[in-house]
């Protein structure tokens, strides 16, 4: 699969952009673990014109990540053009527009998902932005704003006229934000339009190695993209790749150690990147989300401890404790 000149190889598997998940040693550890493209935090159009630090600091890339997609929102043409011009600047290899992000603060305002409500405006600004920079654009989105408008069929050849080179459907609508199932069937028609020609990545519950193999399989997208699954899990795509017979690149089957120490250490560039504080805040959702620490009986009160630390010492000997004391227990059981 190409978007423009950059080749992701046969059925790449991608690292969505997500608020206060995606930083920089996130998506370092997902490149290694076999994200074949990895996108930045979304960013803001208009906080990126005024220059605000907390958003010029995620266009920050490592070379080793790369290929990496920056991805930006807003809601007029303007402020977008001129975001765009920014994040060329930067050097990603890829702009990503963001037309489905739920969220109130964003749709709500006619952003992200709120474009869904108005598709002139939607397609002016793709096609502004595909004018203004010389770096492939791609979209990402929804099958419409509800149950009752499930435009993406139509939508995405609109897109594709706009000048796009690829674009990744989120199989839901506005309305059911993160609730429900996503439907890989609408994803499936948009991939079966005979007039659609660009890439076509399908994201939306791909939560195991099995699911990501049957979105190629079953449902025959170009890619697929991995959201809210890969947060306190980034071994996931390790676990794709070898579903996908594509583990010799990669590694083999993953161990509880070698996950620990995933973990470790993105608690501790993420300190080194904010400080320990404000570190270990930020890295408690991976905690939070986790699935090391799934299944083990009577956990509740060393989760709350875990999730309660506020230093790197009480939050590696809690680690420690279940690590080498809780877990070769139950194995020995």
């Amino acid at each position: 699969m190409k978007i423009g000149n950059i080749d992701l190889g046969e059925r790449p598997v991608m690292l969505a952009p997500m608020e206060d998940v995606t930083d920089p040693s996130f998506r370092l550890i997902c490149k290694e673990q076999g994200a074949d493209m990895v996108y930045t935090e979304f960013v803001s159009a208009d906080a990126l014109i005024r220059n605000i630090s907390a958003t010029t600091r995620k266009l920050h890339i490592n070379a080793a990540e790369r290929p990496t997609a920056i991805q930006i929102y807003g809601r007029e043409i303007e402020p977008m053009v001129e975001a765009a011009k920014i994040v060329e600047a930067a050097k990603p290899d890829i702009l990503d527009i963001n037309f489905g992000c739920p969220v109130k603060k964003v749709a709500g305002k006619g952003a992200g998902a709120g474009m869904l409500r108005d598709i002139p405006k939607m397609l002016a600004i793709t096609s502004a932005v595909v004018k203004a920079i010389n770096i492939p654009v791609t979209v990402k989105t929804r099958l419409g704003w509800d149950h009752e408008s499930k435009i993406i069929v139509e939508l995405a050849e609109q897109l594709q006229d706009c000048g796009i080179q690829a674009l990744t459907v989120h199989g839901r609508t506005r309305s059911q934000m993160y609730t429900g199932e996503a439907d890989w069937e609408m994803i499936a028609r948009v991939k079966e339009n005979p007039r659609l020609i660009i890439p076509v990545i399908g994201n939306g519950d791909i939560t195991t190695a099995e699911k990501a193999k049957d979105a190629f399989s079953r449902y025959g997208v170009d890619g697929v993209m991995v959201g809210r699954a890969s947060i306190g899990a980034p071994w996931i795509f390790r676990e794709i790749k070898a579903a996908l017979g594509q583990e010799n690149r990669h590694g083999g089957e993953i161990t509880f150690s070698e996950k620990f120490a995933l973990l470790r250490r993105q608690i501790v560039e993420s300190i080194e990147r904010i400080d320990e504080y404000r570190g270990i805040l930020h890295i408690r959702r991976h905690l939070a989300a986790s699935p090391l620490f799934k299944g083990i009986p009577n956990f509740r009160e060393t989760r709350i401890a875990m999730l309660r630390a506020n230093t790197e010492d009480e939050l590696n000997a809690i680690l420690d404790r279940i690590e080498y004391e809780i877990l070769p227990t139950l194995s020995a059981n």
